[in-house]
């Protein structure tokens, strides 16, 4: 029977760092408005209760040039058995449960309504970039809510306008500048053609890599992971993951030949979209660059995990190989664009073996035009000279900060146990946000992050699973680690630990404005202002006010100098 009288429906504007989950409580306190730089996406959550069960639609009405700007997601709830370490004193909850992640349009919902359950709050993502030229001011949104009712014989009676919610958009008098840091999410490419059920390389394929592509781009992605060969990470010593070879390889009689076409169709659809900097497959194994990666010659598979990473064959077909890509890399402008990987997460035993392989490509890689990075964070290989570039990981980052390093780099993943910086579900958002301050202070150049789409279980052991009913990879990383995005219908979905990673890195850019105006000691000053300890990725705020107060300090010094 349904019932003709309507009933409240409570709503809630709150700021983009809370977490909304589906419970009758919320304890996220109410904000009026948001503020933002030209060219910087700004998001604002709408929370939303009735104590019924009801369809509602939304819409979202703004002055021009904010018309067109805006998206409505709802912030949908995926289940996580392993949402974040029990050891760590600021996890909203380790236990296995229900964590607000996906960002669904919600025209994209099964009937085009969002629907609320009885006593239970809601959440919807609401987020536009402001654009270049808006005039400074205050501009009024208006997100108006209508209820839905389904009565028999299938007939949907929309009833006059529920709410009518007002939010204040402040758009600052300068712009965000373009950013500087490069920012790596390994994109894993074989999981977009499994997911998706579609030939390697096909039509299909090709379309699918154009929409992540952009996708990574507007969430500040600007250097891509390129499969050269089969992508060489997070795969079981013996097993394999999914042929992804962008070079078409043949060989008769000793001699090699090298077709770049495919990748060379990678790299234009990679910069149509945005991309300015790529990285290429690592040159060898994980976990100590023991063996060479699956590399397909002549339509079968001649090097892997049997193949010695410094034998005969392997130094022989690198020997082949790396003259002709240096000059595909040359004759595409990507000069000290293009980074080079030797093998990811060597330990200190593996620094013999590391310096090895190195040198095989050092043999005709020169880091001044070819930059060699690697995840690692064992000092050795810095101080030994065999790394020049070393990405060491949050945990070890504070080991490099007394070097003078060519690049200063830092990585974060893995199941730390303390206050470190993450991404996990069952984590505050701040802990993800928090980077782009932190990496300010560490003069951070480049980010890199394993898992922009990892979709298969720990170690690619299962590579058929649906990252929306597994999200911690089959229990192997914390939820929310391993991808920033799910698969959708068409292309991605967004995810609320993504977005606010995004944001982020518009702080940095903020941050760095500011520093052009006021000099860097004086940021710093700010940044520090109300905290008696010095900020590090060991020890910061986690309060969602300070850092909400500590962004707008920055808009009020740069719209003093703007």
């Amino acid at each position: 029977m349904f019932s003709l009288i309507p009933k409240k429906i409570d709503t809630r504007v709150i700021s983009s760092l809370e977490k909304v989950f589906c419970a009758p409580e919320l304890a996220a306190p109410a904000i009026t408005g948001v503020q933002g730089a030209r060219n910087e996406r700004v998001a604002f959550q709408l929370a939303l209760r009735c104590q019924e069960n009801i369809r509602i639609s939304l819409t979202l009405e703004a002055p021009s040039p904010l018309a067109k700007c805006f998206s409505l997601r709802e912030v949908r709830q995926s289940s996580c058995d392993l949402p974040a370490s029990p050891d760590d004193k600021f996890a909203i909850s380790a236990r296995p449960g229900r964590f607000p992640d996906p960002l669904v349009p919600l025209e994209d919902s099964p009937d085009g309504f969002l629907r609320l359950t009885w006593g239970n709050w809601h959440a919807v993502w609401i987020s536009g970039t402001i654009p270049e030229g808006t005039p400074a001011g205050d501009y009024r949104l208006t997100i108006h809510i209508n209820k839905c009712s389904l009565l028999p014989p299938h007939h949907q009676l929309f009833e006059p306008v529920a709410a009518a919610v007002p939010v204040t958009l402040t758009a600052l008098p300068f712009s965000l500048p373009k950013q500087k840091l490069l920012n790596i999410n390994w994109f894993h490419t074989d999981c977009i053609a499994k997911f998706y059920g579609v030939e390697m390389w096909s039509a299909r394929h090709w379309s699918l890599l154009e929409k992540y592509f952009q996708n990574m781009i507007e969430h500040g992605n600007n250097v891509l992971y390129t499969p050269l060969w089969s992508i060489p990470l997070d795969t079981a010593i013996g097993h394999q993951r999914p042929t992804c070879q962008l070079l078409d390889i043949t060989e008769q009689d000793g001699q090699y030949h090298f077709d770049f076409r495919r990748f060379r169709r990678w790299v234009a659809l990679a910069r149509s979209c945005g991309f300015e900097y790529f990285e290429l497959t690592h040159f060898f194994s994980q976990w100590g660059a023991t063996s060479t990666p699956k590399i397909i010659v002549n339509g079968q598979p001649r090097f892997g995990w049997h193949t010695s990473a410094t034998g005969a064959d392997y130094t022989a077909f690198l020997n082949a190989l790396l003259p002709a890509l240096l000059d595909t890399l040359r004759s595409l402008n990507l000069q000290r664009k293009c980074f080079f990987h030797v093998s990811d997460e060597p330990n200190g035993e593996q620094l013999a073996q590391y310096r090895r392989c190195k040198a095989l490509l050092e043999k005709w890689v020169n880091d001044d035009e070819f930059p060699i990075i690697d995840a690692l964070s064992h000092v050795e290989f810095y101080c030994q000279g065999v790394v020049q570039r070393p990405v060491p990981s949050t945990a070890a980052l504070d080991n490099f900060t007394q070097f003078h390093l060519k690049q200063r780099w830092v990585y974060y993943c893995g199941n730390w146990t303390d206050d470190l910086p993450n991404r996990f579900l069952g984590l505050p958002s701040i802990r993800s946000r928090i980077m782009g301050v932190l990496l300010y202070l560490y003069r951070i150049e480049g980010f890199l992050h394993w898992g922009y789409n990892f979709w298969f279980s720990q170690f690619s052991l299962d590579q058929n699973l649906n990252p929306w009913l597994t999200t911690d990879a089959g229990r192997g990383f914390f939820g929310g680690d391993s991808f920033n995005v799910y698969p959708g219908p068409d292309g991605p979905i967004d995810t609320l630990h993504f977005e606010t990673f995004t944001e982020g890195l518009q702080d940095l850019r903020a941050l760095q404005l500011l520093e052009e105006k006021i000099g860097r000691e004086k940021t710093v000053a700010l940044i520090q202002k109300g905290v008696d300890y010095p900020i590090t990725v060991h020890h910061y705020p986690h309060e969602n006010r300070w850092l909400l107060d500590l962004r707008k300090r920055i808009n009020q010094q740069l719209a003093k100098h703007a």
